[in-house]
């Protein structure tokens, strides 16, 4: 197809990017139905502490699934590669359940709960109860990433919005069945709640994605026939380099107990990056844009992050430098003074990492593109890298900058990740305006 063959507006693509940045901001009010809930039980600290443990642990253990949305989205353009994706998925699956089982069941859930988590003897059966809920999820996550992938890629996206709407309405009654018959006594109540919201949102995917299968020819003979080799070499570097960017966040907050002041420096920069990452969330899909637009209009592909990329910026700064951040952190969130203008310093510095993220997914797009994952296996190595050592020296000689070390870290992190896609890309001859259509 040459570029110019089917010229689009930038509110055809609008239209596509809005209902996924409305679907990954809607995740977030998921994970609040359940801290809301969970904050009425007889012991909200020590509830909501063991159901945070096991679902960080099952989002670590569910990662694999989630990656299968973009390869889908990336590989499948007919039935017969619908096919070999699903066999992929049912393996990923099978490989998720089965580590979670041994998790549950075994003394290595005990261990890591204990050894890693650093949880005492009397919180790790509670956590194992959520989390033999939670280990389930992951079937779900796999099977909606898989559906998900196809409608995305037949720019029928506001079926994701609808799902999550969905799911959010069914958590909500939920939250209001349990917290009216007063059975919010533990942290299996959000798991069933979050379990049951993630079946939901799965079954409409399903039901959208089958709609959508039925429309695609049994063999687009314009593309090369993908098989579960194909779809492997893909997808292992994508979870590769996933694996190494989940050990940033655990990194930082251990070093950051190394500041001046352990706990003004690990609350605040939770908190500052807990805002910064529900912003950047309105603009976590741009390779998706790359995906489904770049071989078609890539003039437009481009026009239109240039304007998206300017969206998580200008809210930074409206929280950054106005009233609205003191207004949201004090009435929203409860913030007391001294912990307000300790995130705000930090969230200062995050603004380098919400303008550099939308690139860098853009930038990811054009590898997932050109089929050479491997690329993104080695950029976040470099950010991991990074990370690490920036916050080594500033801990060694600016301890006194307390939570600004994490968002330094990160931000400079991010940027080692772009510039080295850039360059290896360039060294690769990966050349932007000469991108394989099928990525052989």
């Amino acid at each position: 197809m040459s570029v110019n063959e089917q010229p689009l507006r930038l509110s055809q693509i609008f239209a596509f990017f809005l209902p996924l940045s409305v679907a990954a901001c809607l995740v977030t009010v998921s994970h609040l139905i359940i801290s809301s809930t969970l904050a009425r039980s007889a012991n909200p600290q020590i509830v909501i502490a063991a159901y945070a443990i096991a679902i960080s642990l099952m989002g670590i253990v569910e990662r694999p699934a989630v990656l299968l949305r973009q390869t889908c989205s990336r590989l499948v353009s007919d039935r017969r590669s619908f096919r070999s994706m699903a066999i992929v998925t049912t393996l990923v699956i099978i490989g998720i359940v089965s580590l979670g089982l041994i998790i549950a069941y075994t003394h290595l859930g005990v261990f890591i709960f204990r050894r890693f988590f650093g949880v005492d003897d009397a919180l790790v059966k509670p956590i194992l109860d959520i989390y033999r809920i939670l280990m389930f999820v992951g079937i779900f996550s796999g099977l909606r990433g898989l559906f998900q992938g196809i409608i995305i890629s037949n720019r029928q996206t506001k079926w994701l919005t609808v799902g999550m709407v969905i799911r959010l309405a069914v958590m909500y009654m939920l939250s209001v069945y349990f917290i009216r018959t007063d059975q919010v006594s533990s942290g299996k109540i959000g798991a069933i709640i979050f379990f049951t919201g993630m079946a939901i949102e799965c079954a409409v995917s399903i039901i959208l994605g089958v709609r959508v299968l039925k429309r695609l020819k049994l063999a687009d003979t314009n593309r090369p026939a993908v098989s579960q080799k194909h779809i492997f070499r893909f997808y292992q570097p994508l979870l590769y380099s996933s694996i190494i960017a989940v050990s940033i966040e655990p990194l930082t907050n251990a070093l950051l107990g190394r500041t001046n002041n352990i706990e003004l420096s690990i609350a605040s920069f939770a908190i500052a990056a807990s805002l910064t990452n529900l912003i950047t969330s309105l603009v976590s899909y741009s390779h998706q844009i790359v995906l489904n637009f770049y071989n078609v209009d890539r003039k437009k592909a481009r026009q239109f992050i240039q304007l998206a990329s300017l969206i998580p910026l200008l809210i930074m700064a409206l929280l950054c430098y106005t009233p609205l951040g003191l207004w949201v952190m004090h009435y929203i969130m409860g913030i007391d003074q001294l912990l307000m203008n300790e995130s705000l310093k930090i969230l200062r510095i995050f603004m380098i990492f919400a303008f550099v993220f939308p690139w860098l997914d853009y930038c990811n797009g054009l590898v997932m593109l050109s089929g050479r994952t491997k690329i993104m296996l080695l950029s976040q190595s470099s950010n991991v890298l990074m990370t690490f050592g920036i916050l080594i020296f500033c801990i060694m000689f600016f301890p006194h900058l307390n939570g600004m070390i994490g968002s330094l870290a990160q931000s400079i992190g991010m940027l080692s990740e772009i510039s080295v896609v850039l360059l290896v890309m360039r060294l690769s001859k990966i050349k932007l305006n000469e991108l394989p259509l099928n990525g052989n």
